[in-house]
């Protein structure tokens, strides 16, 4: 893969001729200020019950594939979580546990930017109940259209499926489109598809080195007025 690289960002420049029409974020690490969902869980379930925070991530850990594959639900695995723990903890600290994400304000600003001159949706591999929680309590569909939950449509990123889902909501092709994600092993299967693809360093959280390399490699531009058109029109 060649491109470039701007700071916290690094840009797959293979296709960049062709008309952006749709950007999809990842949520964890990209939309959000956590690298991952479950450090944002096990952090907040930890600090609530005054178990170890190793303790938490190792319980739940064995239940992370089942969950974000969608074979298996919170209510399903709870018993076994908190006999691993040796402590009954309530299954509704779950829902505060999602309610503690704490979202990238400037990425989302960005998001809300880019929103009316382009598609604007999330792939995420995630468990359905949290991003189910949190599309209402974070308002996220009035930014965001579609948000593709691995758990919902049972594979992940690793799989092009979940890629080819979020394009067929819009009826965009592969390479009139960019995927951001903080984890280069995402990258993989969309760019192969032919998907623009950006990797975003969550740790250096650079939103502004992100809309440079959007900018010069790509034309998009956040910074430009907003002109709402239809979805005939972006499928031409």
């Amino acid at each position: 893969m060649t491109g470039f690289q701007s700071r916290g960002a690094f840009v797959n420049v293979r296709t960049t001729k062709r008309v952006v029409k749709a950007i999809f974020f990842d949520y964890d690490g990209v939309l959000t200020r956590d690298k991952t969902g479950s450090l944002t869980t096990n952090r907040y379930l930890s600090a609530q019950t005054g178990i170890a925070f190793d303790r938490v991530c190792r319980a739940l850990r064995k239940h992370n594939r089942a969950l974000n594959n969608g074979e298996a639900r919170y209510a399903e695995v709870w018993p076994a979580v908190c006999a691993e723990l040796e402590h009954d903890v309530p299954l509704d600290l779950i829902i505060k546990a999602f309610e503690s994400t704490p979202m990238n304000d400037e990425m989302m600003r960005l998001a809300r930017g880019l929103k009316g001159r382009y598609f604007v949706g999330i792939i995420t591999d995630n468990k359905k109940e949290r991003i189910d929680h949190l599309r209402e309590y974070q308002r996220l569909p009035e930014v965001f259209s579609p948000i593709i939950v691995s758990a919902e449509v049972r594979c992940t990123k690793a799989n092009p499926r979940i890629f080819e889902l979020a394009l067929a909501c819009l009826c965009v092709d592969p390479a009139d489109s960019i995927f951001i994600d903080n984890t280069r092993g995402n990258l993989v299967a969309p760019a192969a598809l032919g998907m623009k693809t950006v990797h975003f360093d969550d740790e250096k959280n650079d939103v502004a080195g992100l809309v440079r390399v959007l900018e010069t490699a790509y034309g998009v531009s956040p910074q430009a007025r907003p002109t709402v058109r239809r979805a005939e029109d972006l499928r031409r």
